[in-house]
């Protein structure tokens, strides 16, 4: 059975063009990470030797990229951009495959209409990259079965915002190395199962009583026209436990009712009833004998986790959110953010 264990780290600067420009093997320090939803981060700290400080100083940001291997296999890449020079050490920050999207803008005109949330998210990316590819991969783990209508203008918006905004929509995405995962934001694939002794500084449970709402309202964008009716999604009324609670907000990329609806309905999902979740506020740690594999943390994926050391005990499935990992002259912390699966 794999376990997290303690793992040790090692990295290489490779440039755009596939060649190596040094390996980074005396590390004073290592974080990496993997988010839902949004671009996740890397920082290394070197201390060069001989012909490798020579190499350093050619480090350029944007142009070379960092990837990061953990007992021998890839965890996390991207490009570098930020680099310090400084005496006692070279240290590196990077940015994963989704950050290029953020420096990126629409190459062409569209309208989708009634279209799955993946296709359009893969039309994003496809055409963020098509000018200049980091040699990504798309994997759709499976289609969110939302459909609605879209419409991008040639350099109007970031790339990358307008896949966060899909996001709030009913879509989940995540990077691992060059490969950026698209899902349904349902989706929960089990990992593992954790209990109270996999997490030695304990666990906090909370509910959320400030997330919560029984009636969500999203309005779209304003119809050109205005004597066609306004754009708007309503899930969720009047609750018989909790009463009524209702929340509205706009999505200016929202371009029909159905993908209003969707967005309502989501959010009504992650908002009732109250959401119960482990506190992440503080790193939650992971036992080095957990019984997960470090590669299968992957943001969007579930463990199922068990905690009955507090006055509110869980047993549920909890998606995961954000992984980090860091390894220092202390040693190694594998650090998970789980909330609730909404499933």
């Amino acid at each position: 059975m794999a376990r997290v264990g303690c793992g040790t780290h090692t990295a290489r600067i490779v440039d755009r063009d596939g060649a190596v420009i040094t390996d980074a093997n005396t590390l004073m320090s290592v974080e990496w990470t993997r988010v839902l939803d949004d671009v996740s981060t890397a920082t290394v700290v070197v201390q060069p030797e001989g012909d490798c400080c020579a190499a350093m100083g050619q480090i350029r940001s944007w142009r070379h990229n960092l990837v990061i291997y953990r007992q021998g296999r890839p965890m996390w890449e991207g490009p570098i951009v930020v680099a310090y020079w400084r005496r006692d050490g070279v240290e590196l920050r990077a940015a994963d495959i989704l950050g290029w999207l953020d420096r990126r803008v629409p190459h062409h005109d569209i309208r989708f209409k009634a279209e799955d949330l993946t296709t359009i998210a893969t039309w994003l990316i496809e055409d963020g990259f098509d000018p200049d590819d980091p040699d990504h991969l798309v994997e759709v783990v499976e289609p969110t079965r939302i459909r609605g209508d879209r419409a991008y203008q040639i350099d109007v918006g970031q790339t990358g915002d307008h896949l966060r905004d899909l996001a709030e929509t009913g879509l989940d995405y995540t990077a691992v190395g060059r490969r950026i995962l698209l899902m349904p934001e349902g989706f929960c694939a089990r990992v593992g199962s954790l209990t109270d002794a996999d997490f030695p500084s304990g666990l906090t449970v909370v509910e959320d009583g400030t997330a919560l709402a029984t009636r969500w309202v999203v309005h779209g964008k304003e119809p050109e026209d205005r004597t066609e009716p306004d754009v708007k999604g309503v899930a969720g009324g009047l609750d018989e436990y909790y009463g009524l609670l209702e929340r509205t907000t706009e999505e200016t990329s929202v371009l029909d009712n159905p993908s209003a609806l969707a967005a309502a309905r989501s959010k009504l999902r992650g908002s009732t009833p109250a959401p119960v979740v482990i506190d992440t506020s503080q790193e939650t740690t992971l036992a080095p004998d957990a019984a997960v594999d470090v590669a299968s943390l992957v943001p969007g994926w579930c463990v199922d986790v068990t905690t009955t050391t507090t006055c509110r005990r869980i047993a549920q499935s909890l998606k995961i959110q954000g992984l980090t990992v860091k390894e220092d002259a202390d040693g190694e912390s594998v650090a998970v953010q789980l909330f609730p699966a909404g499933v």
